[in-house]
C-alpha cells in the first residue's frame, strides 16, 4: 500500500514537472549561468607567468589561500579573471548591514520596503566596487613582488589586473542577481556552491590517492567519511527543525455572520541565519592581510607580521578561535536583521492574533525575542560545531581542504533551499492546473 502511494506520488511529481515549462526554463537558465561561471574560472589573467605562479601557489595552498581558492572555484589556483570571486560583494553586504543597524537614515530606508531595499542594494554595489578595486590592486602588487610571477611588471599590469579582476567580480554579482530573478535559488549562494562542488571530486580523488600511496591510513579515510556523513545528517536535521509558537485568533463577526476562532503556528527556525554566518566569517578571515602576504617576500615582512600570518594559518588555534567567534557573532547579528520580534508582535495584534497566556503588543514581542534568543544560542552552537569539528579533523589528518565543515554546510544548505524552491514551483504548477480544470468545468456547466 505504502509503495503504491509513493509510486503514485512520484508519477504525479514527474507528470507535473513535465508540464512545468516555466520551471524547466528556470533550471536551464541556472545551469547555463553556472556553466558560464565555471568557464570564467579557467580564463587566466593576462600578463602572468603560469608556471612560476603555479609553483608559488603550491607553496601557499595549505593556508588561508586554500580557503580563498575553494570559494572561488579554483580560480585563485589558476589566477583566472574570477579570482576575486564574489567575496567583495559579500564583504560589502556585511558592512552595509552593519551600518543599517547604526545609521538611522539606512535603517529608515530598510523600513520603506522594496524601494528602500533597492537603494540599499545600490549602496552595496558601490561598496563592492571600492572593496574589489582595493583587493585587486593588492593582488596585483603581491604578484609583482614575487620572483618571476609577472612577465612585464609595471603600471600597465596593475591597471589591467585591477580592471580585469574587478570586472570579473561585478559580472559575478550581476550573474547572481540574474539567477535569483530568472533562475532557481539564491544566485550568490549557488555561485559559491558551484565553486565548492567543482573542487570536491578533485579533493576526493586526492584523498584516495593519499590512501593508495600509504600517506593516509584506511582507518583515517573511513573516519573522515563517517564524520562527513554524520555532519550532513546533523545539517539536514537542524536546518529542518522549527520551534512553533501557538497563535490563537478570537471569534469575529462580519455582518450577521459569526466566524469561529482559529489557531495557527508561528514557525521559528532553529537556525534562522542559515549558512550566512559561515560565509561571512570565512570572507572576513580571507580579507585579512595574511591572505595576500604569502605572495610577498618573507624577508620584506616585519617579524610581527610574519607571526600573525603563521598564527592565522589554517588549523591554527588563533584561526579556529576567531572563526568560531565570528560565526557565533554573525548568527545573532543576522538573525536580528532578518527577524524583528516587535514587527511580528505588531502584525499579530493588528490581525487579532495572540499567544495564549501572553499579552498582545510589547509583552508578545518580549516573549518572541526571549524564545528566539534561546534557539539562536542552539543554532550558533550547531554552526560552530559543524564548521569547526571537520576543520580540526582535516588539519590533524591532512585531508584536502575542500572537505571542511564550511564547505559541507554550504553545499547541503544550498541544496536543501534549492530543492525547496523547486518543490514550491511544482506545487504552484499543480494549483494552476487545478484552477484551470475548475474553470473549464464551471464554463461547461454554465453552458
Amino acid at each position: 500500500m505504502a509503495s503504491a502511494a509513493e509510486q503514485l506520488a512520484s508519477n504525479l511529481n514527474f507528470s507535473t514537472f513535465a508540464k512545468a515549462e516555466d520551471l524547466k526554463k528556470r533550471l536551464w537558465f541556472t545551469l547555463a549561468a553556472l556553466l558560464v561561471y565555471r568557464l570564467g574560472t579557467h580564463i587566466p589573467l593576462p600578463g602572468l607567468n603560469p608556471e612560476a605562479y603555479a609553483q608559488a601557489f603550491r607553496g601557499q595552498a595549505g593556508g588561508i589561500l586554500g580557503l580563498f581558492n575553494m570559494f572561488s572555484g579554483g580560480a585563485v589556483q589558476r589566477m583566472a579573471i574570477f579570482a576575486l570571486g564574489i567575496m567583495p560583494y559579500i564583504s560589502a553586504s556585511i558592512i552595509v548591514q552593519l551600518m543599517t543597524s547604526v545609521v538611522p537614515a539606512l535603517e529608515n530606508l530598510k523600513k520603506e520596503g522594496e524601494q528602500g531595499r533597492k537603494i540599499i542594494n545600490q549602496y552595496t554595489r558601490y561598496g563592492t566596487v571600492i572593496l574589489g578595486a582595493l583587493q585587486a590592486y593588492g593582488i596585483a602588487a603581491g604578484l609583482e613582488s614575487g620572483q618571476g610571477l609577472v612577465v612585464e611588471p609595471g603600471l600597465f599590469f596593475r591597471v589591467s589586473t585591477v580592471l580585469t579582476l574587478l570586472g570579473g567580480t561585478m559580472f559575478l554579482m550581476w550573474l547572481g542577481e540574474q539567477i535569483t530573478s530568472r533562475g532557481i535559488g539564491n544566485g550568490i549562494s549557488l555561485i559559491i556552491f558551484a565553486g565548492i562542488a567543482a573542487g570536491l571530486p578533485t579533493a576526493l580523488a586526492g584523498t584516495l590517492e593519499l590512501g593508495r600511496t600509504g600517506a593516509l591510513s584506511t582507518f583515517l579515510i573511513l573516519l573522515v567519511i563517517i564524520v562527513a556523513i554524520g555532519v550532513i545528517g546533523v545539517i539536514v536535521f537542524v536546518e529542518r527543525a522549527q520551534r512553533r509558537l501557538l497563535i490563537q485568533y478570537p471569534k469575529r463577526q462580519v455582518g450577521n455572520r459569526m466566524f469561529q476562532g482559529d489557531t495557527s503556528h508561528l514557525p521559528l527556525k532553529l537556525n534562522t541565519s542559515g549558512v550566512i554566518p559561515a560565509i561571512f566569517a570565512s570572507s572576513l578571515l580571507l580579507l585579512l592581510p595574511a591572505t595576500l602576504a604569502g605572495f610577498a617576500n618573507s624577508t620584506a615582512m616585519p617579524s610581527w607580521a610574519t607571526s600573525i600570518v603563521a598564527a592565522l594559518g589554517h588549523g591554527q588555534p588563533l584561526y579556529m578561535v576567531l572563526y568560531a567567534a565570528l560565526i557565533a557573532f554573525f548568527a545573532f547579528f543576522y538573525t536580528a536583521i532578518v527577524f524583528n520580534p516587535k514587527d511580528t508582535a505588531d502584525n499579530l495584534k493588528k490581525h487579532g492574533g495572540f499567544i495564549p497566556g501572553i499579552r498582545p503588543g510589547e509583552r508578545t514581542a518580549e516573549y518572541i525575542d526571549y524564545v528566539l534568543t534561546r534557539i539562536t544560542v542552539i543554532g550558533a552552537i550547531y554552526l560552530v560545531f559543524v564548521c569547526i569539528l571537520p576543520e580540526i579533523l582535516v588539519s590533524q589528518t591532512g585531508i584536502p581542504l575542500s572537505l571542511g565543515g564550511t564547505s559541507l554546510l554550504i553545499v547541503v544548505s544550498v541544496t536543501l533551499d534549492t530543492v525547496a524552491q523547486i518543490q514550491g514551483h511544482l506545487i504552484a504548477q499543480q494549483y494552476e492546473g487545478l484552477i484551470k480544470k475548475s474553470k473549464l468545468r464551471g464554463g461547461k456547466r454554465g453552458r
